[in-house]
């Protein structure tokens, strides 16, 4: 997975267990393109504190998922849908029962997978 796209997924995940300020900063440079002079300018802050909030902020939410592996569970469920959708596409052009079983065994994983996440 693309590192952009992983910390913009933790950031979804996690992001709201971060302090306002983090958040502002954390949103301003990676997701609302802020340059980092822009964002010290408007903080009041320097540059190099601009970086270091950056890093604290990702260092924190990767730890989040260490602890609590959200984003994982959410990957694996939506790697299961897909399955499921690509068998059920299958099923529609050859109606063979042993897909249904596949599909039905798709869906129970997604169950574990959310019952272990309660």
């Amino acid at each position: 997975m693309d590192g952009n796209l992983r910390r913009d997924l933790l950031y979804d995940f996690y992001g709201e267990l971060l302090t306002d300020r983090q958040k502002r900063i954390f949103e301003d440079v990676c997701m609302d393109d802020y340059s980092v002079s822009e964002v010290a300018r408007e903080e009041g802050i320097s540059r190099q504190s601009v970086f270091d909030t950056i890093r604290r902020c990702e260092r924190s939410l990767e730890s989040y998922e260490e602890k609590l592996g959200l984003l994982e569970k959410f990957l694996q469920s939506q790697g299961l849908v897909e399955e499921i959708l690509f068998l059920a596409e299958a099923f529609e052009k050859n109606p063979d029962p042993l897909l249904v079983k596949r599909i039905a065994e798709r869906a129970e994983k997604i169950l574990e997978v959310e019952r272990d996440g309660i």
